[in-house]
């Protein structure tokens, strides 16, 4: 079989290491890849991004199966693109997507099909926000309303850093995210504001084929810059699978009142769910789940240790999972601890540096990878190319051993002005 994973991230770098494991797999392609998948010599990089262009390269390739890892292909349509040339492609269609390209629709939804999740407010005008944030109080959670790469979400523990973020998504539109249109047409940002929740975050991650749902192992992602959450909100600095706090009830639950809710409302309107599902919760003292954010891919970084995890094939999953047949799917999964490592640029998040050489990259072991992020290869050298620039992972017995295996292997690599947490998976390490 030849297999096409679109993107170019640590994700889709992880998707494809692990599909061309797949006895099945004559080749993977990866649209556009990263410097990782060119060093790759199972996988092969293609150059295209539009999605239409893609889906012509594709048919000219006979291409078997397309696996989609981020979101501005999915809210772009290809899915739609795929389908409609009879193309077997896994994700959901830009209907579908917008449970992760808009807050607002999103927040609609659960709220139509009651799925928990917190109070909310949607606005387009800022006086109205700001009025909102002075009556509310912080800490609350202010989010624009569209596709940020993981930087549009600034949860305000002061009323003043909750006003700066009206007037940073709203007036000055520096996310540059616009989603509704206004009654001209002319696009408008938006943002949502809500309730802050207390609790320890999640990562729950399912696959579904329109009706049915698999459950991937559970994973625990750091969004902090820094050790003991601290500084600005990021794309994810690390991430562990498995994740303790999602005991087998928050898992029975996340399930109930969460996942199957989902399928069956997105069913109910009309507007069927494939693809990989992702539910950001939030899980309280009681072990009560609430929903932070949908995501229509898999997280970046929790792919890296799912996949490192994953003992089945996932060429076989996917085929199951775009013919309808996911009920007959049950995933093994390595026993072990997967903990990864994210090294991020300097400047990141908000303005990451480009263009640094790499060194020190170790060869690749099936139990401890380096999967590119945002990397290029340049004249026989690995140079960074975006703000997340590596994610180190390995397998070991325990968190604690995966930890200290992960920054072993990460004191060997260096770029100039490299940045990583110290403290990825200290949540699962009891003291």
């Amino acid at each position: 079989m030849k297999v096409l994973v679109v993107g170019g991230g640590g994700r889709e770098h992880a998707l494809a290491w692990k599909l061309s494991q797949s006895q099945r797999i004559q080749k993977v392609f990866v649209a556009p890849g990263n410097g990782g998948t060119a060093r790759d010599p199972n996988l092969v990089d293609v150059p295209i991004s539009d999605v239409k262009a893609l889906r012509q390269w594709a048919q000219q390739e006979k291409i078997d199966l397309t696996v989609v890892g981020p979101e501005a292909p999915l809210a772009a349509g290809i899915v739609d693109e795929f389908r409609a040339h009879a193309m077997k492609i896994f994700g959901p269609t830009k209907a579908a997507a917008q449970l992760e390209s808009s807050k607002a629709f999103s927040k609609a939804f659960m709220h139509r099909h009651g799925i928990p999740t917190a109070l909310y407010e949607t606005f387009t005008d800022a006086a109205l926000a700001h009025a909102y944030i002075d009556k509310m109080g912080a800490p609350i959670v202010v989010k624009a309303d569209g596709l940020a790469a993981g930087k549009g979400v600034v949860v305000a523990m002061t009323a003043i850093e909750a006003h700066e973020a009206i007037d940073f998504m709203l007036q000055g539109n520096q996310l540059g995210v616009v989603h509704n249109a206004g009654a001209d047409g002319t696009a408008v940002p938006r943002v949502v504001i809500e309730e802050f929740l207390q609790g320890e975050e999640a990562s729950f991650i399912v696959l579904c084929d329109g009706k049915n749902v698999v459950a991937l192992a559970t994973s625990q992602d750091h969004k902090r810059l820094l050790d003991h959450d601290e500084g600005p909100n990021t794309g994810g600095m690390g991430a562990y699978s498995p994740a303790p706090v999602v005991t087998a009830q928050v898992h029975a639950r996340a399930m109930r009142e969460v996942i199957m809710p989902t399928i069956k409302g997105m069913e109910k309107d009309g507007i069927p769910y494939t693809g990989f599902l992702y539910a950001g919760l939030m899980i309280d003292e009681q072990g009560q789940p609430k929903t932070l954010e949908f995501n229509c891919r898999m997280g970046d970084p929790e792919t890296q240790p799912i996949m490192m995890r994953l003992k089945s094939d996932l060429v076989e999953v996917m085929l199951a999972a775009t013919s309808e047949k996911l009920d007959t799917v049950e995933l093994e999964w390595d026993r072990r601890v997967a903990l990864g490592v994210v090294m991020a640029a300097a400047g990141y998040p908000m303005n990451p540096r480009k263009g640094d050489v790499i060194t020190g990259l170790p060869k690749d072991e099936m139990d401890a990878m380096v999967f590119h992020a945002g990397t290029t290869a340049k004249e026989g050298q690995t140079h960074s190319s975006g703000g997340r620039v590596l994610c180190v992972t390995v397998l070991a017995d325990s968190v604690k051993q995966a930890q200290h295996k992960a920054y072993e292997v990460a004191k060997g690599i260096h770029f100039d002005g490299q940045q990583y947490r110290k403290d990825i998976g200290f949540r699962a390490i009891k003291s």
